[in-house]
C-alpha cells in the first residue's frame, strides 16, 4: 500500500478529558489512527491532555504532547512541528471543533497544513444546524420540522409554531450536551439557555417531536473515489426520545424490513457523498412504521461511540481504515480476507450483538433517573450470541451491577401491575427490569408497547423469557429436567441466576449441565483487513469453532464497563499487561465486554474473548 509523497508528518488531536458522551472510544479510535499511519510510514505528532490513555503512551505516536486542547496551544505546536496534514475526525468532537477554530483563525493556511479525513466546510455542513438543513433540502432528504434559534425569544416563537413538546439540539456539541426534550415554556427557557451556552456557535435547533419512532443508525465508510460501504446497520430498541448513547440496541437490525434498510442506505450514501467525509460517518435516522416516513436526525462526520460499537460488532476496524483512507488509499487498495478487498465488504455475521448502557445515577445526589435526548450513560457493554435472548441476557450479566438476570431487581417484584405500569411513564435506566416484572404480573404486550413504544417483537421475546422463568420457579428446591435446563441455557439464563430462582447452589447447576453435555461452545468474528485474525464469543446454540494451542498462557481479566471511578485507566493497565507478557513469551488471553476499549482490539492480545466477567464465563474459558 503506497503512501502519499507530499505528506510526511501528520498531526492528530486527541479527545481530552473523559466526559459523559466522550470517553475511551476516542482513545480507541485515536490509537487505531496512529497505528495505521505509522504502518504506512508517516511521522505522527499527537496532542492530548488525558494522561490515562493508551494514545498518550510514548510508543503510540512519534512525538506526543500532553497539553491543553485549545487554539493557542495547538497553534504553538503547529508552529514548532510544521505538520503537513491534520487528521481531526478521530478524536471526537474536540478534534472537529479545534479544526474549525484553527481554520477560522487562519492558522492552517499560514502554516500550509492540509486537513485530511474531513474538509473544514464539511464539518460545518455536518455540525452547523442551518448548513446541515440546507444540505438535506438540496438532496431532497426529509428532516423533522425545525428552525434555528440564537436567542431564547426566537426559540419560544419557533416552539409556539411547532407545538410542544419540542427537541432542543445545540450545534457543535456531543452526547446531546446542552439539549433536551421540553414540554412547556418554562422548560424551554432553561434548556435553550443551557444549549446556547454549550454550543460553539451559540446556535440551537428547535425541532418537532417525533417521539416513539424507530431510531436507526448506519455506519458508512467512504473513500476519496466515492466508493462507499455500509459496515453496520444498528437498530435502537428504545424508540426515539432516548439518546443513542443510552439506548439499548442491536446489530444487525432485527425488525426492519430489507426495503426500509435499502432506503436508509440510499439516503445515507447521498448524505455522506455530499458532506465529503473520507472514512467513517455515523448517520442517524427516524422511521415512523405507521406512515413509513423516514427523516434524517443527524450525522457524525467523525468516529463516534457507535463507530466503536460497529467496529467490534462486525470485526471491521473503522478508525484504522478511516485513517488509511484519509491519506488517499481507497477501499480497493486495502485487503480484506475472504472478500478480497474492502470495497467488496458486506456485513454477513450469523450472530446478534446487543449493546446495553451502564449508568451511575446512584453517584449523583438529587439527579433524577430519567433518560432523554441528553446522554446519561457512563459506559456500555456489548454481548454476542446466536439468538436475541442469549445476547440480551448475556448483556445484563455483563453490566456488573450485581444482577445476573432480568427478574427480582430492586423491589419491582413486590409492586402491583398498576404500580409498575405507572413507573413506565417515561424512560429510566430500570425500564427493562420493570417491564419484566410487569409482564410477570399480567401486563400484556400491547399495554407495554403503548407505554414505551418498544416494538412488539422485543416485548414478545421478553414475555417468552418470563414464561420460561415462571415454569422454572415451579421446580424451586431441586434441579429442573434436562430438557428445561438445556432450554434455559440456550435462552441465555446464567448459572448464577438459575441458582437464585431455583434456590440450588450454583456449582450444582454447573455440574448438572456439564453432566448432560450442556457447555459453552465458541464461535469467532473475523477481522476485516486481516487474513485470519478473529476474536471469540460463547454460545449454547452452536458447534465449537475455537482451536487452542499448547503454549504457556496467561489470562488477563479486563475492567468491564466504564463507571464512575473505574474507566479508561484499567483498559490502559490491561493493554500494558498484555504487551509485557507477550514480550516474555507468554500467549496472552484478554477477557472483556467493553467495546470502546483498546484491550478489546483484536491485536492487543494473542486471543480475545468478548465475554462477561462472571464465574461461569471465565471458568468456561479457563477450561477451554
Amino acid at each position: 500500500m503506497k503512501k502519499r509523497d507530499d505528506i510526511h508528518k501528520v498531526l492528530i488531536i486527541g479527545s481530552g478529558p473523559i466526559i459523559i458522551g466522550q470517553a475511551c472510544e476516542f482513545d480507541y479510535s485515536g490509537t487505531q489512527a496512529c497505528k495505521a499511519l505509522k504502518n504506512l510510514g508517516y511521522e505522527i505528532v499527537l496532542v492530548n491532555s488525558n494522561p490515562a490513555t493508551i494514545m498518550t503512551d510514548p510508543t503510540t505516536a512519534d512525538v506526543t504532547y500532553i497539553e491543553p486542547l485549545n487554539l493557542e496551544r495547538i497553534t504553538q505546536i503547529i508552529e514548532k512541528e510544521r505538520p503537513d496534514a491534520l487528521l481531526p475526525n478521530l478524536g471526537g468532537q474536540s478534534g472537529l471543533n479545534l479544526c474549525s477554530e484553527l481554520a477560522e483563525a487562519g492558522v492552517l493556511e499560514k502554516y500550509n497544513v492540509e486537513v485530511i479525513g474531513v474538509q473544514v466546510d464539511a464539518i460545518e455542513r455536518g455540525e452547523d444546524r442551518i448548513e446541515f438543513k440546507k444540505t438535506m433540502d438540496s438532496l431532497g432528504i426529509e428532516m423533522a420540522k425545525s428552525a434555528v434559534a440564537y436567542t431564547v425569544d426566537e426559540a419560544l416563537a419557533i416552539a409556539e409554531e411547532l407545538g410542544y413538546p419540542v427537541v432542543i439540539r445545540p450545534a457543535y456539541t456531543m452526547g446531546g450536551a446542552g439539549g433536551g426534550l421540553v414540554y412547556n415554556v418554562d422548560e424551554l427557557k432553561t434548556v435553550v439557555s443551557r444549549g446556547l451556552q454549550a454550543s460553539l456557535v451559540g446556535q440551537v435547533l428547535v425541532e418537532e417531536s417525533i417521539l416513539g419512532w424507530e431510531e436507526l443508525e448506519l455506519e458508512v465508510v467512504r473513500d476519496s473515489e466515492n466508493n462507499m460501504i455500509t459496515v453496520c446497520f444498528i437498530e435502537n430498541i428504545d424508540p426515539l426520545g432516548v439518546h443513542t448513547g443510552d439506548s439499548f440496541c442491536s446489530a444487525p437490525m432485527l425488525t426492519i424490513s430489507e426495503e426500509v434498510q435499502k432506503r436508509l442506505q440510499e439516503q445515507a450514501y447521498k448524505i455522506v457523498e455530499t458532506i465529503e467525509v473520507i472514512g467513517g460517518t455515523n448517520v442517524q435516522f427516524a422511521h415512523d412504521p405507521v406512515s413509513d416516513r423516514i427523516v434524517v436526525i443527524e450525522i457524525n462526520p467523525r468516529t463516534s461511540r457507535s463507530s466503536a460499537l460497529a467496529s467490534k460488532a462486525t470485526g471491521f476496524p473503522i478508525a484504522l481504515v478511516s485513517a488509511m483512507l484519509a491519506t488517499g488509499l481507497t477501499l480497493k487498495d486495502i485487503p480484506c480476507g475472504k472478500y478480497g478487498t474492502l470495497d467488496k465488504y458486506v456485513p454477513d455475521g450469523d450472530y446478534i450483538v446487543i449493546k446495553f448502557a451502564r449508568w451511575a445515577f446512584e453517584k449523583f445526589k438529587d439527579v433524577e433517573d430519567k433518560l432523554g435526548t441528553q446522554m446519561r450513560a457512563v459506559g456500555e457493554v456489548m454481548s454476542i450470541g446466536k439468538t436475541y435472548k442469549e445476547a440480551f441476557q448475556k448483556a445484563i450479566r455483563s453490566l456488573e451491577t450485581g444482577r445476573y438476570g432480568l427478574g427480582f431487581a430492586n423491589d419491582f417484584h413486590d409492586k402491583t401491575k398498576e404500580e409498575l405500569l405507572q413507573m413506565l411513564a417515561y424512560p429510566t435506566s430500570e425500564r427493562q427490569f420493570i417491564m419484566y416484572e410487569a409482564l410477570r404480573k399480567g401486563a400484556t404486550v400491547e399495554e407495554l408497547w403503548s407505554l414505551t413504544k418498544i416494538k412488539h417483537y422485543f416485548i414478545e421475546q421478553m414475555k417468552e423469557l418470563v414464561d420460561e422463568e415462571e415454569a422454572l420457579l415451579k421446580e424451586k428446591g431441586h434441579l429442573p429436567s434436562s430438557e428445561m435446563l438445556t432450554k434455559a441455557k440456550k435462552d441465555g439464563f446464567s448459572d448464577k441466576y438459575l441458582s437464585k430462582i431455583l434456590e440450588v447452589p450454583e456449582d450444582e447447576i454447573r455440574n448438572e449441565r456439564i453432566k448432560i453435555g450442556v457447555e459453552e461452545a465458541w464461535d469467532k468474528i473475523h477481522v476485516s483487513g486481516t487474513p485470519d485474525s478473529a476474536y471469540y464469543y460463547s454460545t449454547y446454540n452452536s458447534e465449537n469453532n475455537n482451536e487452542v494451542t499448547e503454549n504457556k498462557k496467561i489470562m488477563i481479566l479486563g475492567g468491564g464497563p466504564n463507571r464512575i471511578g473505574q474507566g479508561i485507566e484499567f483498559d490502559y493497565c490491561c493493554v500494558h499487561a498484555a504487551l509485557a507478557l507477550k514480550e516474555l513469551g507468554f500467549e496472552t488471553i484478554i477477557v472483556n465486554c467493553n467495546p470502546e476499549t483498546v484491550s478489546t482490539d483484536y491485536d492487543t492480545s494473542d486471543k480475545l474473548y468478548f465475554e462477561p466477567l462472571t464465574l461461569e464465563d471465565v471458568l468456561s474459558i479457563y477450561k477451554k
